[in-house]
């Protein structure tokens, strides 16, 4: 058998077959390695691109490789240089395969005498799946354009060519010219008193992997929120955001005294317009979130503790390919509910714990088996599809099983440690449960079998003995919803004052899929749920009144799916309307008016539900 060369990560090593063989890229990094970026672009609002040039530090693996491949998606490119020890340039040839649908257009160049650097010329299109722009009037103020940046899961080969997999990861470096008066950011170091002067530059010492690369341009004031956080967004929500965010130190500090010191100087939030596909993304330096989150009350800062507990589980360590995944957000997930209940106490991180886990057992079992699994086998699961609850809520579910059966202090131990030697890496499900193996179960015998933990990663479903948390608020709400739908309990008697965000994502959750329409109207009589400016509390509502078949909310329900391109608050109205032959006419015809605003991934995603629709 001929050994293969190996990447060392920590104690354990990936192979560089395994690099290679990341099903979602056409990169070789067996063959050559992309170790750092340096980035030359203008921001062009008029043409709806970026322009200009990528510069690839290489690490020739194989000295007979003969090329570079690269993943692109819609790129114009102009042309490519090696650039050898020296700087000197020289032209080199390349090709672009047809474009397939998932996986973009591979970019081959020919570079048989292995250039130190390849440099790039190219330009994006407007359509890019991982940029969207605004015109002024999409945005809160309505002064300026606004672009922002979605890489994850492979769309950052859209608008930079570079090996676009998790387990190729790069330092970069960045210089942007855009009109004065705008602001750019990106996952760096971001200086907010940077004047606007229309050139910026940015650096990222540490190696990440290209779903984290990030870059937003618009109408942005500065807040701080301690001495290493600082909240961006348009001016006139710029108050608010600092308002809603003032606890963010505090969540820092939290998560350092669990896992370990805060590895990346500083944690900035920027809050982009209502278009963002996402509740928040996890970008180095500078999360990307949606001002969805934006309720007044911090009732939904959880995605804060999220998008924070990223730096340890998912940019410190990160799975290497999407099928992987989980190792990012089962984590994380898992890391949240611990800065939650640190900060905002144990029955909030509790209810947030059981409205995942609830809802999981109820979809799941809707999933194909193999989607079911933590780590799915390879065949027909897409990049985006591996970004799914059972990622999320199966995998936290599963640390919290394990720290019920070792003790929370034998499981905190071997947590902070795994992110410690892991730190800067790449690495798959078997290398995380080799060092889980080593480390905790055979370190601290008896607490649970193996096999157990075996299942829980490689088998569909849920263990039936999965433990959950119970919280006393949520079983007040129960007896509640069961009297109240039983014709025993009014609307206006439930005891809902006092209800937080989630006691009422819990209550309306929990509703039957399709619920008399007398008792929405009932329900929204009492409480006025119609026109709730939570989006979270707003899709719930929406989504059982159209499924009851009251048209007096279609109205409200419309502008909360238009003005809202999070996808997890947008899609299941669409979805409601869908479900009737006059619903799926309305919701085509306010798609119709509001496409133009949504991302291309929300796009797509609303397309796809009135497409299967349409068909049935």
């Amino acid at each position: 058998m001929r050994v293969i060369p190996a990447l060392a990560l920590g104690a354990f090593v990936l192979p560089l077959s395994a690099l290679a063989a990341d099903p979602h890229s056409y990169a070789q990094p067996d063959q050559v390695r992309v170790t750092h970026l340096d980035l030359d672009l203008a921001v062009d609002f008029p043409h709806k691109a970026l322009e200009g040039r990528a510069t690839l530090t290489l690490d020739w693996k194989n000295p007979k490789a003969p090329a570079l491949v690269l993943d692109t998606r819609d790129l114009k490119i102009a042309r490519v240089e090696g650039l050898d020890a020296a700087g000197r340039a020289t032209a080199l040839k390349f090709a672009l395969a047809p474009r397939d649908r998932e996986l973009g257009s591979k970019l081959t160049i020919q570079a048989p005498a292995h250039p130190a650097r390849v440099r790039i010329a190219y330009a994006t299109v407007p359509a890019a799946s991982g940029l969207q722009w605004l015109t002024p009037a999409q945005t809160a103020d309505k002064k300026l354009p606004f672009m922002f940046s979605q890489s994850e899961s492979i769309h950052a080969r859209s608008w930079v060519p570079l090996q676009d997999s998790p387990a190729i990861r790069f330092t970069y470096t960045a210089h942007v010219t855009a009109p004065k008066d705008v602001r750019v950011v990106m996952s760096a170091l971001n200086d907010a008193r940077h004047p606007l002067d229309g050139d910026f530059r940015f650096d990222q010492p540490h190696p990440i992997p290209s779903y984290l690369l990030a870059i937003a341009a618009g109408d942005l004031a500065v807040r701080e929120t301690g001495p290493r956080s600082a909240v961006y967004a348009e001016p006139s929500v710029a108050g608010k955001a600092a308002h809603e965010f003032e606890d963010t130190e505090k969540l820092i500090e939290a998560t350092e005294k669990l896992y370990g010191p805060y590895a990346w100087g500083r944690y900035d939030i920027l809050v982009l317009p209502p278009s963002f596909p996402y509740g928040g993304m996890e970008n180095p330096n500078m999360t990307f979130a949606t001002p969805t989150v934006l309720v007044g009350d911090k009732s939904l800062v959880s995605l804060v503790s999220h998008e924070l507990a990223h730096s340890w589980s998912g940019n410190l360590v990160t799975a290497a390919s999407w099928r992987d995944i989980w190792l990012n957000e089962g984590f994380t997930t898992y890391v949240q509910g611990r800065i939650t209940e640190a900060v905002y106490g144990k029955a909030l991180a509790d209810e947030e714990a059981l409205l995942s886990a609830r809802a999981l057992q109820k979809s799941i079992g809707e999933m194909p088996a193999n989607s079911q699994k933590l780590a799915p086998d390879p065949r027909g699961v897409g990049a985006d599809d591996s970004l799914s609850d059972v990622a999320y809520d199966k995998g936290s579910w599963f640390l919290r099983t394990l720290e019920q059966r070792f003790g929370r202090a034998t499981f905190d131990t071997w947590l902070k440690a795994y992110f410690h030697r892991h730190a800067f890496t790449s690495i798959t499900t078997e290398q995380m449960l080799a060092d889980m193996k080593a480390n905790l179960f055979d370190a601290h015998p008896g607490a649970m079998d193996w096999n157990e933990a075996k299942a829980w990663v490689y088998r569909s479903g849920i263990p039936k003995d999965a433990p959950l948390p119970t919280s006393l608020r949520f079983d007040a709400i129960d007896k509640e919803r069961a009297a109240f739908l039983a014709g025993t309990l009014d609307a206006g008697q439930l005891d809902a004052r006092s209800w937080n965000t989630q006691e009422w994502m819990y209550f309306l959750d929990r509703l039957p899929d399709a619920p008399a329409l007398s008792t929405m109207k009932q329900l929204d009589a009492a409480w006025h749920l119609t026109g709730t400016p939570n989006a979270e509390i707003g899709m719930r509502w929406y989504s059982h009144a159209i499924a009851a078949g009251d048209t007096a909310v279609w109205d409200a329900a419309r502008e909360h799916m238009t003005r809202i391109g999070r996808m997890y608050l947008t899609l299941p109205v669409y979805k409601a309307f869908a479900a009737t032959p006059e619903g799926l006419a309305y919701a085509k015809a306010a798609y119709a008016n509001a496409k133009d605003g949504y991302h291309p991934m929300t796009q797509g995603a609303i397309e796809a539900i009135l497409t299967k629709a349409s068909k049935k």
